[in-house]
């Protein structure tokens, strides 16, 4: 699979040994808990790959030396980095700026509604112009009220905040 570059600056990843659950979110208080384990500052994260047989990724970086590493990721690991990272990066924008009420939004550009081969359940796609994109799958009676919030007019005045 050909290598993409992902549009990052600087982050810091946390190698941690031998502690992995088969949860599906990272342990909530992640953040707080420090064990032996090897900090690696990074400069630049650099490529993007999925392992010929589907079941990992790899993430390429520039470390703080400037040497080029790798961090090697299966899919289940993945999954619950994902499911964890808006909440951290929520996180880390109200702690930043001391606003409760922050969050990381991404522009939507487009969405796709679609048939499960469940029939009690709908996916939605919603994705951005850059190429992000998340699925989720809705029980028919969310569809409905999903739907309803949409069209509804809100009680009171929404709070407009720039991004």
């Amino acid at each position: 699979m050909p290598r993409a570059p992902l549009p990052v600056a600087a982050a810091a990843i946390l190698l941690r040994a031998g502690r992995w659950s088969s949860s599906r979110y990272i342990e909530r208080n992640i953040t707080a808990i420090r064990s032996a384990g090897i900090q690696i500052e990074t400069q630049e994260l650099t490529t993007c790959e999925v392992a010929s047989d589907g079941c990992a990724i790899s993430l390429g970086f520039v470390d703080g030396k400037g040497e080029p590493a790798t961090i090697r990721l299966s899919i289940n690991q993945v999954g619950a980095l994902v499911m964890t990272l808006p909440g951290l990066i929520s996180k880390a924008l109200q702690t930043r700026f001391g606003d409760q009420t922050l969050r990381y939004a991404y522009p939507l550009d487009s969405w796709v509604i679609e048939q499960s081969t469940d029939p009690a359940q709908g996916m939605m796609t919603l994705k951005t112009s850059d190429g992000f994109s998340v699925c989720f799958s809705i029980p028919r009676a969310q569809q409905s009220e999903l739907g309803e919030a949409l069209v509804a007019t809100p009680a009171a005045p929404l709070r407009v905040r720039a991004n």
